[in-house]
C-alpha cells in the first residue's frame, strides 16, 4: 500500500501476535497513525479496513482452530495466563505466556499427582490417564 518502512511493520505484527488478545491491537496503531500522516484519511482508512479483515480472518478462524488443536489449552486459560505472566513477568511474560503455561502444563500432566490440573487447563477432558 506504500506505507514507509513495510518490512519493520511487519516484523513488529510478527512480534506482538504472540501477546494474545491484545498484541494485534498494539501493532497497528503504529502503522495506521503513519498511513493517516503519508497519505491522508482515505488511505488511512483502506488501511484499518485491510488490517482488521485480514486480523479477522486469521485471530477469528485459523489461529483458534490450530491453537485449539494442537495446544489444548482453553481460551479462557490462554487469557488468564497473559494476565498472570504479564504481572509476574512484566511484558515479557506476556510474550512468553502461552509457552510458559504449556510447558506447565506439559510437566503437571506427567505427574499422576497434578494431573487433574492439566486436565483444568486444557480444552477438552481427553487427557490420557496413564
Amino acid at each position: 500500500m506504500g506505507i514507509d518502512f513495510p518490512l519493520l511493520w511487519g516484523l513488529v505484527v510478527f512480534l506482538l501476535n504472540f501477546v494474545p488478545n491484545i498484541g494485534s491491537i498494539l501493532a497497528a496503531v503504529p502503522v495506521i497513525l503513519l498511513a493517516l500522516v503519508q497519505f491522508g484519511f482515505v488511505a488511512d482508512a483502506e488501511v484499518i479496513i485491510l488490517y482488521l479483515l485480514v486480523n479477522n480472518i486469521l485471530g477469528n478462524f485459523l489461529e483458534p482452530k490450530l491453537m485449539g488443536r494442537n495446544l489444548g489449552l482453553s481460551t479462557l486459560v490462554v487469557f488468564l495466563s497473559l494476565v498472570f505472566w504479564g504481572w509476574l513477568l512484566g511484558p515479557v511474560g506476556m510474550f512468553l505466556s502461552v509457552p510458559l503455561t504449556m510447558t506447565l502444563k506439559i510437566i503437571m500432566d506427567n505427574n499422576d499427582n497434578t494431573r487433574w490440573i492439566a486436565i483444568l487447563l486444557s480444552n477438552n477432558a481427553e487427557i490420557e490417564q496413564a
